[in-house]
């Protein structure tokens, strides 16, 4: 058959590959299918990096004293190793107040940042937006398109001074991403609000990590810190024209804009040796045996942070038509497949929160199951142990929403639930 099944072509610095769920539709009916755009940033040397623009935004409420904040500040402290003298640190720490404890400025004095950040000691409450918007302030003083923008916020608490809902740190992060700048959000323990948090670095594309206990926060940082100096494209953006009258239904995991049969999406950075991608569901007309169809064509813009320039990529996707009921079965993508069968096991999870917070236990249970059970029928399928690990997960999970909705053990796993959603929503590379 002419055509591709998928793409890829290579640029200096990401390479772009984009696949359809599978290779041929059934003839004679309008059918759903999916449509991968898969991104992947090429290895540098870490000389080429580019500079880092990172705050610290650090929660020092009453509520970290001990252990927490020793291991915080531990944790942050070696972070430091892996910061040159052309990269720019700020740390602001927060309760009740806010305070630049290091104001933004090249990293040249690490003796001076060390002692500043060993003579943190708690008190009050959670000022929790003023400390991250505070934060910004810090980052705009050195802020540049060649840099890699980053606020990482720790917090062990609720935000109880000043803006607290989600709604009112997603506007924030929103405007954050808007400027470049990512947001990261570690919460520690069990006493923070895991859906501020997560809207907060989902707005801005940045990182979400759930820390149970403050041992953890050692190998976030490590994690944290090692994407941090392997970004190699930033202000990246999806533009896929449907064609032919194929119909663009939902993105799946990201936020895209459909205007008829145009999609736009936007991600703040790609990493060296990571794939991000946007998986998008469409309707397809219907065709005769034999025949073919063009897709969509694809074009993606990025920053590049190694030759400073702005990239372009194209692409298209070509599908064929098929009789055979058999033959359509068998040209499945399973990797596409695979992928867009975790976001719709994300999508449930997140349904069943919501029924959970509305106090109907048995409707999140049962959702769950019904979960689990979609993906054990899946990873047969496709022959996935990713997703029959995730199914026997959602198991377990199922059990649990029976907890009171105040106790720990909820507490505990929502936040599993939550962390474990936007990493497969954003393709986390760590948790």
């Amino acid at each position: 058959m002419a055509g591709f099944a998928s793409f890829g072509v290579r640029a200096e610095q990401v390479r772009l590959t984009l696949e359809p769920g599978q290779q041929l539709l059934p003839a004679a009916k309008p059918q759903k299918s999916y449509i991968k755009i898969g991104l992947e940033g090429l290895l540098i040397p870490s000389k080429q990096r580019p500079p880092i623009n990172v705050a610290l935004v650090l929660d020092r409420s009453g509520s970290m004293s001990g252990q927490k904040l020793a291991q915080a500040k531990e944790s942050a402290i070696m972070a430091l190793d892996y910061l040159r003298q052309d990269d720019s640190l700020s740390v602001v720490i927060y309760d009740h107040r806010v305070d630049v404890l290091v104001p933004a400025a090249p990293f040249r004095d690490r003796m001076a940042v060390e002692n500043a950040i060993k003579g943190i000691k708690a008190d009050g409450r959670t000022a929790l937006y003023d400390g991250v918007r505070q934060g910004s302030v810090e980052l705009r003083k050195y802020l540049a398109e060649s840099k890699v923008n980053r606020a990482i916020l720790l917090s062990d608490g609720l935000a109880n001074v000043g803006p607290s809902s989600p709604e009112e740190l997603g506007q924030l992060g929103r405007q954050l991403g808007g400027e470049g700048i990512s947001v990261t959000t570690i919460g520690l323990g069990l006493g923070y609000n895991e859906d501020l948090m997560v809207r907060l670095s989902d707005a801005s594309d940045g990182n979400h990590v759930f820390a149970e206990t403050p041992s953890e926060l050692a190998e976030v940082f490590r994690n944290e810190f090692g994407e941090l100096t392997s970004v190699v494209a930033t202000d990246v953006i999806i533009i896929i024209q449907c064609r032919n009258g194929v119909r663009p239904l939902r993105a799946l995991g990201r936020e895209a804009q459909i205007e008829g049969d145009r999609v736009k999406a936007h991600l703040n950075q790609l990493y060296s040796k990571q794939e991000k991608y946007l998986l998008l569901e469409v309707e397809t007309p219907a065709g005769q045996d034999g025949s073919e169809l063009d897709l969509a064509d694809v074009e993606v813009t990025y920053r590049n942070l190694v030759s400073q320039a702005n990239d372009r990529l194209t692409g298209a996707l070509r599908v064929g038509y098929s009789g055979s009921a058999e033959k359509v079965e068998q040209s499945h993508n399973k990797k596409v497949m695979i992928s867009a069968s975790e976001q719709i096991g994300a999508d449930m999870d997140e349904k069943a929160l919501v029924l959970k917070d509305k106090g109907d236990a048995k409707g999140a249970g049962d959702l769950m199951r019904e979960k689990a059970e979609y993906l054990e029928q899946q990873a047969k399928k496709y022959e996935s142990e990713r997703l029959l690990e995730q199914s026997q997960r959602s198991r377990e999970v199922e059990q649990a929403v029976a907890a009171p909705a105040s106790s720990e053990a909820w507490s505990k796993v929502r936040k599993e639930i939550r962390a474990d959603q936007y990493g497969i929503k954003k393709q986390q590379s760590y948790k």
